[in-house]
């Protein structure tokens, strides 16, 4: 028997401690339906794209070519935490006071019918709109009160579009998600050509850890075909992003001319990234790097959020309470996607600028 060298197994180690790790978050959870109540909660619609494929159980981890549409309309407990997600646990009935649940849910029979429910909602919010791709181990409904999460704790503007590809929501199918992000990038950038056919102007991509990855793999695409919804991007806004770092230059060139604003949210104590880079043997992801000056030749803003890491430290931006108060007013949050760079002061910490690129090292 041959035994495996000390760097297999070093990477075999950090396999097994990133399963320990994520699989403290479970399998996906189910959609529970509201049930009658005299609650007053707060419903958040959330429409959705998903290029999962639909089986006896929802939306699971097969992949579909037919792209479906529909609106989910998420029901927000008053009694949580910020930051938090709560699921109905196994012991007790549905508490609207306490739970996450869907107070109603629909499917679309086909795009035309998903742009028509879309272009009165989209003339209401003067035509803004924010896309939100998940990340590695998600299912269709974590992923879905996600954005319902982020909607609520820091109020942000527009029409919010789920987009669900395809995730084994698996701690071991890490392969498996990265080539389903590969899979899904004609359906996302059919998503955002409805979206600018529905009447979208202003779309905000939001993207987190390897969803990131097919944000940045969808906008290079649409650009090598010079299509012109490019154009209706208002900005990206990349969290915890799980991409190598010379990828990400690759497919910045490709695309040329980044949206604008381009944030990215990062952070030296995210463990999930740093175990990811052990795997691949690289130094690190683009959402862990060491310095802005690795990626200083291109037009990004860097939001450092290290000193606010809770647990993985891997969503820093929409689970940890004190990062969520400083992003949750309105002003602030209007600068950052402005990227007004004159008023960029509100933002308490260290300010860098290296060539193109600037980094802000927040502070508590």
């Amino acid at each position: 028997m041959k035994l495996a060298g000390p760097l297999a197994v070093s990477r075999l180690l950090s396999l097994i401690i990133l399963v320990l790790l994520v699989s403290a978050c479970g399998p996906d959870k189910v959609l529970t339906k509201l049930p009658d109540t005299d609650v007053e909660t707060r419903i958040v619609p959330v429409y959705v794209s998903t290029s999962r494929a639909l089986d006896e159980t929802g939306f699971g981890a097969g992949r579909s070519e037919e792209l479906r549409f529909g609106r989910f309309d998420i029901s927000i407990p008053p009694q949580r935490d910020p930051g938090s997600i709560n699921w109905p646990p196994r012991s007790r009935q549905a508490d609207p006071a306490r739970d996450f649940l869907v107070a109603n849910a629909r499917l679309y029979p086909d795009p035309r019918a998903f742009r028509h429910a879309l272009a009165p909602a989209l003339a209401r919010e003067r035509g803004e709109s924010i896309v939100y791709v998940h990340g590695f181990n998600t299912g269709f409904a974590k992923g879905l009160y996600r954005i319902a999460q982020l909607t609520a704790d820091l109020d942000l503007p527009g029409v919010e579009i789920h987009y669900s590809w395809p995730s084994a929501a698996r701690p071991l199918g890490y392969v498996h998600d990265r080539d389903s992000a590969l899979y899904a990038r004609d359906g996302l950038e059919a998503l955002l050509d409805n979206l600018a056919a529905a009447g979208s102007g202003k779309i905000m991509l939001v993207a987190h850890s390897m969803g990131s990855l097919l944000a940045m793999e969808t906008l290079r695409q649409m650009a090598i075909r010079d299509n012109p919804t490019l154009r209706n991007l208002a900005g990206v806004v990349l969290l915890s992003p799980d991409i190598d770092v010379d990828l990400f230059h690759a497919q910045a060139r490709e695309i040329e001319d980044l949206p604008q604003p381009f944030i990215l949210f990062t952070s030296h104590r995210d463990r999930a990234l740093s175990l990811s880079a052990r795997l691949t043997g690289r130094p690190d992801r683009l959402g862990n790097i060491g310095s802005v000056a690795e990626i200083a030749d291109l037009e990004v803003l860097v939001l450092e959020t290290g000193e606010f890491s809770v647990g993985l430290g891997h969503m820093d931006p929409g689970s940890s309470p004190a990062m969520l108060e400083l992003l949750r007013n309105a002003a602030a949050v209007s600068t950052v996607f402005e990227d007004d760079g004159g008023r960029l002061g509100f933002l308490p910490g260290t300010v860098l600028t290296i060539r193109n690129a600037t980094e802000i090292i927040l502070a508590p």
